[in-house]
């Protein structure tokens, strides 16, 4: 398949072809490039599961909003990720939800399971550190660990995948698992998934704060240059970033 260098997020074009019936775009749009993509793509939705998914979806997103009939029309959005979560599944028919979490967020994970409960879904939880087996198991170093000098056990996400692929869950919902294990989550399981909050130990699992506050908090993401994890700890430590 042809790489067309696509960067829709730099696309500066107001009215865009992709979301305008008669809008434009730039040399490089996928929408007027990516023609085998965009085949490809359409062919997949043309399976009646994936095809009832897809829609299933839109039908979820337009339910979001209040008042759409008026006009002019103002998006006045009114549910949550976790209203989201219980009318999608309930729309699609879902009976057995997954629950793939990070062990230092079990609080959220047992609040998100007895809300999934009460709405009459059967929940399988599963945490992160299923196994108990060592760091070591994978060649993580002590030092490399987060308390030196202690055991540790392993981020699990392949187990977790198959024990939920074992459970033959309808559905599957990650809440905050690590940048790469939950990669390794989505490569070995088999069911779709969703996400219902992602890991960041300082915004408060909102890594969108950093990006609001780029140009004030956060402005070292666009100034600083990262190097290796030990070059990037001395300039937090320096004189000028005290």
């Amino acid at each position: 398949m042809e790489d067309i260098g696509c960067n829709c997020a730099k696309c500066a074009v107001v009215e865009k072809i992709c979301r305008l019936e008669k809008g434009r775009g730039p040399s490089w749009c996928p929408t007027k490039k990516g023609e085998s993509a965009l085949t490809e793509a359409m062919e997949r939705y043309d399976d009646p599961e994936i095809k009832e998914f897809a829609r299933t979806a839109s039908v979820q997103e337009g339910s979001c909003y209040a008042l759409r009939e008026a006009r002019p029309f103002v998006m006045i959005p009114t549910k949550s990720r976790m209203e989201e979560l219980i009318e999608f599944s309930q729309r699609m028919g879902y009976k057995k939800l997954g629950l793939a979490f990070c062990g230092g967020l079990t609080h959220e994970a047992a609040v998100l399971s007895e809300i999934l409960e009460k709405h009459g879904f059967e929940v399988i939880s599963v945490s992160c550190k299923v196994g108990g087996i060592p760091k070591e198991r994978i060649g993580v170093k002590d030092e490399e660990k987060i308390c030196i000098g202690e055991f540790e056990s392993m981020c699990n996400p392949i187990a977790q995948a198959k024990i939920l692929n074992q459970a033959g869950t309808d559905f599957n919902v990650m809440l905050g698992l690590c940048i790469g294990h939950d990669s390794l989550f989505l490569k070995f399981i088999n069911g779709l998934t969703t996400v219902f909050a992602v890991k960041d130990r300082v915004t408060g699992h909102n890594p969108l704060a950093a990006l609001y506050t780029s140009r004030s908090y956060y402005q070292r993401l666009m100034k600083m240059e990262f190097g290796s994890p030990g070059e990037m700890k001395s300039l937090l430590v320096s004189d000028e970033n005290p």
